[in-house]
C-alpha cells in the first residue's frame, strides 16, 4: 500500500473485540493476569499500553524501522536515547540545533560526563576531523532549524559505519512522508511528534524509531527504565493526527512554495531560507534524499528594528513559539527557540537578530500572502538596513 493509506489505515482492525474503525483510548493502568505465568501481553501501562502500542507500531512502519517508542515529548525521546551513552561519551552534533537539544546537552549532560562538539555536518571533512576515539554518535537535524541547511544522509552514514558510531537523524521537520533516513543508513530516528504528525497543536509527544534487533533491546530497556512514555490520551491525539499527515504536508509545502518566492521579492526580506527554492544551496541533496521540501520558511529581515513592528502587525499569522500545526506561526528564534545559546555562538552560527521563522499552515495562500505583505510593509517603515 502507498503510504497516504498506510497513514489513513493506522489503528483500523486493530480492535477485533469491537470492530472500532478508530482505536480505543485504554486508560488502564494496570492489566489482569489470566493465570500464574500467563500474561495477555500487556502488564503495566508503563512497559505497554494498548493504544500507545499502535501508534509505536505505525511510526515504525512508516520510517522502515524494527521499532517504535511513544514518549511524553521530542525532548523526551532525546533524553532517552542519551541513555545509550556512559560518561566520557563524545557525540558529534549539528552546528544549526534546536535551542532545546543544545541546552539538554550542555546544561545537563555535561555534567555527566558527556562532551559535544558542534559542526557543519554539510561538510564531511568537518566531521571526520570532529570525530575523537570516544566518539560514539553522530546527531543530525536535516534541513535544520531555523536556517534549513541540508547535509547528505548517506554521505553520514557512511562515515558513521566507517567510524562505529550511531547515525541519529532528528527528522521533524519532514516526517516520514517526506524523507525515510533508515533508508539511508540512519540507525535511529527521532521526532517531536507534537509537530507535524500530531498536526493540531493540541498533542506533547516525541517519536523514536530503531534499526536492528540489539539496539532496539537496548531502547526498548531505556523506554521503559526511564519511564518517559506517551500516555494513552496524548497516543489516540497523535493517531487522529497521523491519519490526515499525507494531505496536510502537500498543502503545507504547497504554501511554503508560495510563501518562500514571495518573501524572495519583497523589499524588506534580504535573505530566505526554504530547500524548494532552486538557488537554495540544498536543493539539489534534497531532492535527491527525499521527496519533498516541507513547510518550515526562515527569512532575515533587513533590519533588527524591522522585527518588532513585523510581529506586531500580523493579523492571521500567530507571533507563537511552535510549529508544524495546521495554523501558520511565525517566531523569533534569538528569544524563543534558540534563547538558550549564548549569543556569541548564536549569531556565529547564523541565528541573528534578523532572522524569523515561519510554520506555513494550511490557510488559504493569499491570505497568508496578503497577512506576511502588510505585515512587511510596515516593518519596512520602520527603517534601517543592516545588511
Amino acid at each position: 500500500m502507498r503510504v497516504e493509506t498506510r497513514l489513513v489505515q493506522i489503528g483500523v482492525g486493530r480492535d477485533t473485540t469491537t470492530g472500532a474503525i478508530s482505536f480505543p483510548i485504554y486508560h488502564s493502568t494496570a492489566y489482569r493476569h489470566p493465570a500464574l505465568g500467563e500474561s495477555t501481553g500487556y502488564d503495566y501501562t508503563r512497559t505497554t499500553n494498548p493504544t500507545r502500542a499502535v501508534v509505536e507500531e505505525a511510526i515504525a512502519m512508516l520510517e522502515g524501522g524494527e521499532a517504535g517508542f511513544a514518549c511524553a515529548s521530542g525532548m523526551a525521546a532525546i533524553q532517552t536515547l542519551m541513555g545509550l551513552f556512559a560518561q566520557g561519551d563524545h557525540l558529534v552534533v549539528s552546528l544549526d540545533l534546536y535551542g532545546g537539544t543544545y541546552r539538554l546537552f550542555e546544561q545537563v549532560w555535561k555534567r555527566f560526563g558527556l562532551s559535544f562538539d558542534y559542526v557543519d555536518l554539510r561538510e564531511p571533512e568537518r566531521l571526520r576531523a570532529a570525530i575523537r576515539p570516544e566518539s560514539k554518535a553522530i546527531l543530525v537535524e536535516t534541513p535544520t532549524n531555523p536556517l534549513m541547511q541540508v547535509s547528505d544522509l548517506s554521505a553520514l552514514a557512511a562515515i558513521a559505519a566507517e567510524y562505529g558510531l550511531l547515525l541519529i537523524v532528528d527528522n521533524t521537520f519532514l516526517t516520514p512522508y517526506f524523507q525515510r533516513p533508515l533508508e539511508l543508513g540512519a540507525d535511529i530516528v527521532l521526532h517531536s511528534a507534537t509537530k507535524y504528525l500530531g498536526g493540531h497543536n493540541d498533542v506533547l509527544a516525541g517519536l523514536i524509531v530503531t534499526k536492528g534487533g540489539e539496539l532496539t533491546e537496548r531502547v526498548r530497556f531505556l523506554h521503559n527504565s526511564l519511564g518517559a512514555v506517551l500516555g494513552p490520551q496524548e497516543s489516540w491525539l497523535l493517531l487522529r493526527g497521523m491519519k490526515t499527515l499525507a494531505l496536510r504536508m502537500e498543502r503545507h509545502q504547497q504554501n511554503a512554495f508560495a510563501v518562500a518566492r514571495f518573501l524572495s521579492s519583497h523589499p524588506a526580506v534580504s535573505e530566505v531560507f526554504y530547500p524548494g527554492l532552486p538557488e537554495h544551496p540544498g536543493h539539489q541533496l534534497q531532492s535527491r534524499q527525499a521527496s519533498g521540501y516541507g513547510g518550515m520558511v526562515s527569512f532575515r529581515v533587513r533590519s533588527a528594528q524591522m522585527v518588532a513592528a513585523f510581529l506586531r502587525e500580523l493579523q492571521l499569522i500567530s507571533f507563537a513559539e511552535s510549529l508544524g500545526g495546521v495554523e501558520s506561526l511565525c517566531t523569533y528564534p534569538a528569544t524563543q527557540t534558540h534563547a538558550d545559546i549564548p549569543p556569541d555562538i548564536r549569531t556565529a552560527t547564523g541565528v541573528c537578530d534578523r532572522l524569523l521563522r515561519l510554520s506555513i499552515g494550511i490557510e488559504h495562500v493569499d491570505d497568508l500572502l496578503a497577512d506576511l505583505g502588510q505585515a512587511l510593509d510596515k516593518a519596512l517603515q520602520a527603517g534601517g538596513d543592516e545588511r
